[in-house]
C-alpha cells in the first residue's frame, strides 16, 4: 500500500509540475535555427511550444554533429520537418501495455528519431524471431551508431554516443531524449538507489541471453513452436544475439525494469520520475535492448507513431519558448514571412519566423490558378529553398497556408 501511495504521490507531483512551470520537458531541447547539418539541412530542434498539458518538438531530424557513411546503406538522411507532441503529464498504464513498435518510438533532445530494436525483418517472414537491428544492421551504422531509413528518416536504435559522454561515469548522464509515453530518456549512468544516493553507476539491463539454447523453437514466455515457426539454429551465422527472441526479461538481474528503466530520482526531477536509461557495457558498447525495451511504461498519445505519426498540429495558445531569450510569443496577426529572392531565377527561399503554428502547405500557383508546386510539412524557424528552375518565368502567388492561417504573397520568376 504504501508504494502506491508514494507512486500516486510522485505522479501527482509531476503532473502539478508540468501544469505549473517550465521544467526540463521544455528546457532539454537542443534548439537551432541557423546552423546546418549533413546535406546543409538545418540541425536540432528549430522550435518547442508549449501549453498545460503538452510540448509540440519541430525538428528537422538532423543532427549537429558529422554524420555518414553507412557502409550498404543507400538510404540519405533527408529533411522531415517533424512536430512531436510530448505529454507533460505522462501517466503509468495499468492495463494492457503498449507494444513499443517500428519506426519512431522516442525523440533525442536534438530531434532526432529513436527507433526499437528491431530491423523490421524476421527470419522467413515468419514473424517470430525478429531480427536485432544492431546485429544485423550494426554495420551500416556511422561513427555516431545512427543510420537514414527508407523515406530519410535518420535514427538511433541504440545509445547515441554523440549526444552525451559515455565514457562519463562519475556524473548522472542528462536527459537524452523522450519517449512518446511522455516519460524522459537517460544516458547510461544513473544514481546508485532509486532515492537518490549511494555514488554513480551505469544502469544494467535485466534482459539476459538464453545461455544453452541451441535450436530456437520456443519463445521467451516458453511458448513450443511448430514447423515452419522454427528460427535457425545458434551457429557463427546466427550468433545468440541475432533475434529479439533470443533473449529473456529476468527480474531483479539488472537495475532497470522491463521496460528498460525505473522509478528514481534524478538530477531534473528531485521528486521522483519514471525514466527510461540507455544502457552500455563496460567498453561502451551497447547492450540490448539498447533504449526503451519491447513495451512502453506510460499510456501513449496519438499522433506520433504509424507511418504518418509525427506531425502534430499544435492547438492555439500555445507559448513558443528560446533556450536564449526564455520564452518568446509571435501573434499570428503579424505573420509575415520572409521570400527571397523575388524575382527569383532558379530558386526562392522562403523563411516563416518562429511562431505558435506548424504544418504549412506552400503551393505556387499561376495566373489561371493552376498548381505548379507543392510542399507539405513547411515548418516556422527552417529556412527552405524550394526549386524553381522548371516553372516558366512569369508572374505567380505563393500560398502559406494551414489550419490556423492563409498567407499569399506574388512572386516574380525571371530567365
Amino acid at each position: 500500500m504504501r508504494k502506491k501511495s508514494l507512486l500516486l504521490l510522485a505522479v501527482m507531483g509531476l503532473a502539478l509540475q508540468g501544469r505549473s512551470q517550465v521544467g526540463p520537458d521544455i528546457t532539454s531541447w537542443m534548439q537551432n535555427t541557423t546552423a546546418t547539418g549533413y546535406g546543409g539541412i538545418v540541425s536540432n530542434v528549430q522550435l518547442v511550444q508549449y501549453s498545460a498539458t503538452d510540448v509540440y518538438i519541430s525538428a528537422s531530424c538532423i543532427p549537429g554533429y558529422s554524420i555518414g557513411p553507412w557502409t550498404g546503406d543507400p538510404n540519405i538522411p533527408t529533411n522531415m520537418n517533424f512536430v512531436y507532441k510530448i505529454t507533460r503529464n505522462p501517466t503509468p498504464n495499468t492495463g494492457t501495455l503498449t507494444a513499443v513498435g517500428l519506426g519512431h518510438v522516442g525523440v533525442w533532445t536534438n530531434g532526432v528519431s529513436i527507433f526499437n530494436t528491431q530491423d523490421a525483418m524476421s527470419y522467413m517472414n515468419m514473424g517470430k524471431w525478429n531480427q536485432n537491428a544492431y546485429v544485423f544492421e550494426g554495420s551500416s551504422f556511422d561513427n555516431c551508431l545512427g543510420h537514414p531509413a527508407p523515406g530519410g528518416e535518420y535514427h538511433h536504435h541504440v545509445s547515441p554516443k554523440c549526444i552525451y559522454n559515455t565514457a562519463d561515469s562519475t556524473h548522472h548522464s542528462p536527459i537524452i531524449g523522450y519517449a512518446f509515453d511522455g516519460y524522459p530518456v537517460y544516458g547510461a549512468y544513473g544514481y546508485a538507489d532509486t532515492n537518490g544516493t549511494g555514488g554513480i553507476k551505469r544502469m544494467k539491463s535485466g534482459f539476459q541471453l538464453r545461455t544453452g539454447m541451441v535450436h530456437r523453437d520456443t519463445l521467451p514466455d516458453g511458448t513450443v513452436l511448430t514447423a515452419p515457426q522454427y528460427g535457425p539454429d545458434v551457429s557463427s551465422s546466427f550468433p545468440l544475439g541475432s533475434y529479439q527472441e533470443d533473449y529473456n526479461f529476468v527480474s531483479g538481474s539488472g537495475d532497470l525494469d522491463v521496460h528498460n528503466g525505473r522509478w528514481c530520482r534524478t538530477p531534473e526531477y528531485p521528486s521522483g520520475t519514471y525514466a527510461y536509461f540507455t544502457t552500455i557495457d563496460a567498453a561502451l558498447n551497447p547492450t540490448y535492448p539498447y533504449t526503451i525495451g519491447l513495451t512502453y511504461y506510460g499510456i501513449v498519445q496519438a499522433g506520433n507513431t504509424g507511418p504518418m505519426g509525427g506531425h502534430n498540429t499544435p492547438p492555439g495558445g500555445t507559448t513558443v519558448y528560446s533556450s536564449t531569450t526564455g520564452v518568446a510569443q509571435v501573434d499570428p496577426k503579424t505573420f509575415s514571412p520572409e521570400v527571397f529572392p523575388n524575382p527569383a531565377n532558379y530558386y526562392v527561399n522562403l523563411f516563416i519566423q518562429p511562431i505558435a503554428s506548424n504544418n504549412f502547405t506552400v503551393t505556387i500557383t499561376d495566373e489561371a490558378g493552376k498548381t505548379v508546386f507543392t510542399q507539405k510539412n513547411v515548418q516556422p524557424a527552417i529556412q527552405y529553398s524550394f526549386p524553381v528552375s522548371t516553372i516558366p518565368a512569369g508572374v505567380y502567388i505563393m500560398n502559406i497556408t494551414n489550419e490556423a492561417i492563409s498567407y499569399s504573397q506574388k512572386i516574380v520568376i525571371a530567365r
